[in-house]
């Protein structure tokens, strides 16, 4: 879903010579139309789209599902990046890209959603009084709900799950986002904020999560 044609059609090309099977949308308005008819598998959303921007038409489509999203920025500055994983994109590329890195990006993100490990049938996850649902990917505290991103939900599902061991900056990064490129290891500081700030975390002591320079996170045992 882009408003720019060449691109679209580039893209459009690229993506059926893969295999995939493509609905484009030139505007945001119509992108939701779009998904709501079709159903796609995945989203390629612009972040720049008319009408309706693509973190709202992101944002609108996390609210009713769990369609992955892959956002498209021209810009690799950490703000839209950010501002896109927060409104429920599962990965973003930056223009310009190839097809070759779309496309693994692409298949990385649906082996995610479809990996039936990390998608166990009302399974439930358990530190102190948070529980994670991996069925319907919704995080509680003290049985209120807590809204966390897709990717804090992975960040703090993988924590839970080594609960009391160091997890490596590179096994985060590369659960977290699917694959592990260097300037996600900076974003990750920031993901972590922002879950400790919505569940209430301590900063210290146990159910804190805790930096170890140079290794990694940990979540402190309850």
């Amino acid at each position: 879903m882009d408003d720019d044609a060449d691109l679209l059609d580039l893209m459009t090309y690229a993506l059926r010579r893969e295999g995939f099977t493509v609905t484009t949308a030139m505007d945001g308005q119509q992108a939701l139309q779009r998904w709501e008819a079709d159903h796609p598998d995945i989203i390629l959303l612009d972040g720049n789209l008319p009408k309706l921007d693509g973190f709202e038409v992101c944002r609108r489509i996390r609210h009713a599902s769990k369609t992955p999203i892959i956002m498209l920025t021209a810009r690799d500055e950490e703000e839209d990046v950010l501002r896109g994983l927060q409104v429920g994109a599962d990965d973003y590329v930056t223009k310009p890209f190839s097809a070759k890195l779309l496309t693994a990006r692409m298949r990385t993100v649906l082996r995610r959603y479809q990996d039936d490990a990390y998608r166990q049938p009302a399974a439930q996850v358990s530190v102190g009084d948070v529980v994670l649902d991996l069925q319907s990917h919704e995080v509680t505290k003290a049985g209120e709900a807590v809204q966390l991103t897709p990717l804090e939900f992975r960040i703090l599902y993988l924590l839970a799950m080594n609960e009391g061991r160091v997890v490596p900056y590179s096994r985060l990064v590369e659960y977290a986002w699917g694959y592990y490129d260097e300037g996600n290891s900076s974003l990750l500081k920031t993901h972590l904020s922002h879950i400790r700030r919505k569940l209430g975390l301590p900063a210290t002591g146990p159910g804190s999560v805790k930096a170890i320079l140079g290794v990694g996170y940990s979540l402190a045992r309850i």
